[in-house]
């Protein structure tokens, strides 16, 4: 009896993948073949790896072919286990690369999402030098970037990625598949130290509570990954607020704008008068929930002055942050997203009121003639903060001002 499966990408075009096929037999041991780009000088460590892996999964009796297209060790690692879970879905035993230094490092609610950068799933080429682009946060997609066949063993190559590679100072996030494909992912990636779990296409609070008690299940009550929604339809846009309130890990609600204006009937424009009650609701929704309002992608990477003019507008109407497609929008969207002059200038102010008048243990706070409300406050403060990350104002700023 023969049980085929395989993983991976093949052909001359292939960089830094491998193609795995893997048939598994009752008796025979291991026949292995590789066909590597790089076989003079690292054939010998692909075998080796290979029968590790397989030894690892108790796997004594296989044919196994590999091309290998200079595959790091964690996605050649990826691909031989995928290949044999393809061939026998009923195997429990897997391998993990050893996770990198500092690996394990947490995220926090709070913290600037002003660029997302989406990186397909089944690419590890696009992964391996991510952490270097300044993103706020990278996306491992295993939804929409990836094809049908090939999301099983996207799986697998996501979860090493998430313990293998640097990913420098950026929140670790993975959009996961719709419904029972997407809690079959979790399955995968937890608990692999994923900061943050992107929810697509969610139209009630029951399917955030779904992922939610997912995540519950594989890491505890308090497993500290974060959920963020994206509401892609009508239907979601109506219960965004709901939505937003359905699960104390919810930190932000993202919209997608491709699906929704295809869900309303119409066509997405630079413009962007057929959405604008979906962003205006989204951002109202997050705001009243006491999350982060996220704005979609700029699918145009040639167009930089578009893109800009994107950011502005989405500032404007109150989001935190956007979704980039590639890295050199990331510069732009910082830019584009950071406090002007005028606005730093006039936060520090009302901090430094607000820290006059806790100092003289004052209930109110007041600028000039001005009393300033609490939610002024709280939004002055995050644009200092901003600023500051920006590089737009000193860290020591306030001991400046305090000097001056």
């Amino acid at each position: 009896m023969t049980r085929q499966g395989q993983a991976g990408r093949q052909g001359a075009d292939v960089r830094s993948d491998c193609h795995v096929a893997c048939e598994l037999r009752d008796q025979g041991g291991i026949d292995l073949a590789v066909e590597s780009k790089v076989a003079t000088m690292f054939g010998k460590k692909i075998r080796e790896q290979v029968h590790g892996v397989l030894a690892e999964m108790k796997v004594e009796h296989a044919t196994v072919r590999v091309q290998d297209g200079g595959a790091l060790p964690f996605t050649l690692d990826a691909r031989v286990e995928a290949a044999v879970r393809a061939a026998d879905p009923s195997l429990t035993r897997g391998t993990l690369p050893d996770p990198i230094p500092g690996w394990d490092g947490k995220t926090r609610r709070d913290r600037f999402r002003r660029s997302r950068l989406y990186l397909p799933g089944n690419e590890p080429k696009f992964m391996i030098n991510a952490g270097l682009y300044g993103a706020d946060a990278l996306i491992l997609d295993l939804e929409d970037s990836v094809a049908p066949m090939h999301k099983f063993a996207a799986r697998y190559l996501v979860r090493n990625a998430l313990r293998a590679l640097d990913f420098g100072g950026a929140e670790r996030m993975v959009r996961i598949n719709q419904g029972s494909l997407g809690l079959e992912d979790l399955d995968v990636i937890l608990p692999h130290n994923v900061h943050l779990v992107l929810i697509p296409k969610v139209e009630s609070a029951d399917h955030v509570r779904e992922v939610d008690e997912r995540v519950v299940r594989h890491l505890g009550k308090d497993h500290g990954v974060l959920l963020m929604p994206i509401i892609e339809s009508a239907k979601g846009g109506w219960f965004a607020y709901d939505i937003a309130m359905a699960a104390p890990s919810v930190i932000a609600l993202a919209i997608g704008l491709e699906d929704y204006t295809a869900d309303i009937g119409t066509q997405r424009t630079k413009e962007g008068k057929e959405s604008l009650w979906l962003r205006q609701q989204v951002v109202n929704a997050a705001r009243a929930a006491g999350v982060q309002p996220i704005d979609t992608v700029f699918s145009d990477v040639a167009d930089a002055e578009g893109l800009r003019a994107s950011v502005i507008e989405a500032k404007e109407l109150g989001f935190d942050g956007k979704g980039c497609i590639h890295p050199r929008q990331i510069p732009i969207i910082h830019e584009a997203f950071a406090p002007t002059g005028q606005e730093i200038d006039k936060a520090v102010k009302i901090v430094c009121a607000f820290d006059k008048a806790q100092e003289q243990g004052l209930a109110a706070v007041s600028l000039g003639s001005k009393m300033i409300d609490p939610p002024v406050v709280k939004r002055a403060l995050h644009t200092v903060q901003l600023a500051v990350a920006c590089h737009l104002l000193p860290a020591d700023w306030k001991s400046q001002e305090v000097s001056s």
